[in-house]
């Protein structure tokens, strides 16, 4: 097992040093869904649910919790995002939400993307409460991450 990264070797809890990391191009892209009844699907596509557009607030909400993530979660540096993007797709049994986010830094966007698609559907989940009682959120996952040097010319001040 390796070394826990967020200890220091008194035990202590601390943040990680990300100080002699290089600047890398990182991506990340996490998923997740909400089941629900049909008929709560029936009444998202038809925009029917009285808390207004279900798809459209929860990527809204998603951005918004990407952007704040190192205020959630407490050992998360806080990072410059270079973009995110949340998509909500109604499905036959529920919402899927699909979050990528980007970054050129010296640390992952993996808790970024996660707590995009979190905060998206527990806004699905508000929106919908009042109409379904038995949703589940279910398979929060990451699906990919993927980090790339930076040609020291892609990085505007770095080092000059």
């Amino acid at each position: 097992m390796d070394e826990l990264t967020h200890i220091d070797e008194h035990g202590r809890i601390n943040m990680v040093d990300i100080s002699r990391k290089p600047m890398q191009n990182r991506t990340a892209t996490a998923g997740g869904f909400i089941r629900m009844a049909p008929e709560t699907v029936l009444l998202i596509n038809k925009n029917l649910v009285k808390k207004g557009d279900v798809l459209t607030v929860a990527e809204l909400a998603g951005i918004q919790a990407c952007k704040r993530t190192s205020e959630l979660i407490p050992l998360c540096h806080p990072i410059l995002i270079s973009q995110v993007t949340v998509q909500a797709t109604a499905e036959r049994e529920g919402v899927r939400v699909m979050a990528t986010v980007t970054c050129a830094g010296q640390t992952g966007v993996e808790m970024e993307a996660l707590t995009a698609v979190s905060v998206a559907l527990l806004t699905v989940y508000d929106m919908c409460k009042a109409v379904d009682k038995n949703m589940q959120i279910e398979h929060l996952h990451l699906i990919d991450k993927v980090k790339t040097n930076l040609d020291h010319s892609q990085i505007t001040g770095y080092n000059e």
